[in-house]
């Protein structure tokens, strides 16, 4: 098999997570020995976001990005962090993570909510010209489908649990699709990747979840291991185009 690329790109972790304040530095360097050249540091709120600026001065691997988790039914949050994001405009990467997540939001009058709110950050991003990082739990054709309609161009769908099927018209519209460690434990994931043209996959490890085993913290060094699986799909299941169905 051909060596792992030496400049990968971890399209999507969580730097700012508690779980590496003693030895965040040291998962870093880890990365970089793995051949990791950046990190797309997201967050889940304010908090979260200032954290990431602060984190991308003392290292310039960490890209930084800002976003208010789906499961914070908050518009006058979402108004916050929209203000803080134009402010902070010249050094972010990115809007997320945001999105929709129908696995712990069930009431309508809520996922109502989380839909207005999602829509705001869409369409921040629209103006702003920045990629939407996004977060579609249990949400994955809803969220295509509002990205579609509030004409969303710059889209990453992180670890997307739905069906090659809810991925198409996301696929057809030129989003991408980043893929975590999980993917040598996770049947859906492998289906994804075998469907998935190979030209729309990112890799990400959502550190410090979705590793490779879930009973240990996953960190940025685990993304070869990514690539690695995404390669031995492909050559399993036919080039690199993907696309059985698509």
């Amino acid at each position: 098999m051909a060596s792992i690329p030496t400049r990968l790109v971890d399209a999507h972790a969580h730097l700012c997570d508690p779980a590496f304040d003693a030895d965040r530095d040291a998962v870093l360097e880890r990365a970089r020995v793995a051949g990791v050249a950046a990190i797309v540091a997201v967050g889940e709120d304010l908090a979260d976001a200032r954290r990431n600026l602060e984190l991308a001065r003392t290292n310039s691997m960490i890209k930084p990005a800002a976003g208010l988790y789906p499961t914070h039914l908050s518009m006058e949050r979402a108004v916050e962090m929209a203000a803080f994001i134009r402010r902070n405009r010249p050094l972010l990467f990115a809007i997320g993570e945001v999105g929709l997540d129908f696995w712990v939001v069930k009431e309508d009058r809520q996922k109502a909510l989380q839909r207005e709110i999602f829509k705001l950050f869409v369409q921040l991003a629209v103006e702003l010209d920045l990629p939407l990082n996004i977060h579609s739990r249990s949400a994955g054709r809803h969220a295509v489908a509002m990205l579609l309609e509030n004409n969303a161009v710059k889209v990453q769908l992180h670890a997307f649990d739905g069906k090659a099927g809810a991925a198409l018209p996301a696929v057809e519209a030129g989003y991408f699709f980043s893929i975590p460690p999980s993917i040598v434990r996770s049947r859906q994931k492998q289906k994804l990747v075998q469907q998935l043209p190979l030209e729309r996959l990112l890799v990400e490890t959502d550190s410090p979840v979705l590793g490779p085993d879930a009973s240990r913290r996953n960190e940025p060094a685990n993304l070869p291991g990514v690539v690695r699986a995404i390669a031995q799909i492909k050559k399993n299941f036919g080039g690199g185009r993907g696309g059985r169905g698509l």
